[in-house]
């Protein structure tokens, strides 16, 4: 089903909750490696809000997840737009009272043969306001509904080409802005330290999606490891770089 919204066509209580109580927002979720870490969390018995931009493409996906122990509830989100976060984080509020998991995989922009000389910033703006811009908005949007639980998992899926250690020349934009999620990730975990609101970054390696290309590992594995940080037990670590369940240099 699809979450209802006015004016626009729409369709932890404590560290010891249970994941029939959870409910989780995953961006970018009607293909590729978003909708399988939405089926990999429904499958746990959580509750996944299914984002995407085109609110019949995530209806298609979320019909795709019908019968799984969680219930996947489509939802129209396009992270760039101011009015859709506000409006979505005002039906969470309203719906269920709480959001115990925000995964933000909504993402593009892989410009392989992209130059730092090269003078057009189109793309790079545009991966700018989708992975760092759009998961900032999210994060501020979503934190109210974790905090009044004192209870959140916030998982931004990042890449492994954005660490400093990485030094080739291709994919300057896909890059840069990883490289910026990065560096907000480590601002916004040391903000809520203590809070019990654990806010890390996932690379999930080389994966076989529409965006990654044939040749990579198959989707399942790559979305595990997301689905692995979004479940973290308390108390969790906070503020790391993680790729298969292992802490990597930022």
């Amino acid at each position: 089903r699809a979450m209802s919204r006015p004016a626009r066509r729409v369709p932890a209580s404590t560290p010891a909750i249970t994941p029939t109580w959870r409910v989780a927002l995953v961006s970018g979720a009607n293909r590729g490696l978003g909708f399988e870490v939405a089926r990999q969390l429904s499958g746990h018995g959580i509750t996944v809000l299914l984002g995407a931009r085109d609110l019949d493409k995530g209806l298609h996906a979320a019909r795709q997840l019908h019968g799984a122990a969680g219930e996947v509830v489509a939802v129209q989100l396009d992270v760039t737009r101011a009015d859709d976060v506000a409006t979505l984080a005002r039906w969470i509020e309203v719906t269920y009272g709480r959001l115990d998991i925000l995964v933000n995989n909504a993402g593009g922009y892989y410009d392989h043969d992209a130059h730092a000389s090269d003078g057009d910033l189109a793309t790079a703006l545009e991966a700018m306001q989708t992975h760092l811009f759009g998961s900032w908005r999210l994060c501020s949007a979503m934190l109210p509904l974790m905090r009044r639980h004192g209870y959140g998992r916030i998982v931004n899926v990042s890449s492994g080409c954005a660490a400093s250690a990485s030094s080739t020349s291709a994919c300057v934009a896909y890059r840069t802005s990883k490289s910026a999620l990065n560096a907000y990730t480590r601002t916004l975990a040391a903000e809520l330290e203590g809070s019990g609101i654990a806010v890390n970054a996932v690379c999930p390696g080389w994966t076989a999606t529409d965006l990654g290309g044939p040749g990579g590992r198959p989707v399942s594995v790559g979305a595990a490891g997301i689905v692995w940080a979004a479940s973290l037990p308390t108390p969790a670590p906070t503020g790391r770089f993680f790729r298969d369940g292992h802490r990597i240099a930022w």
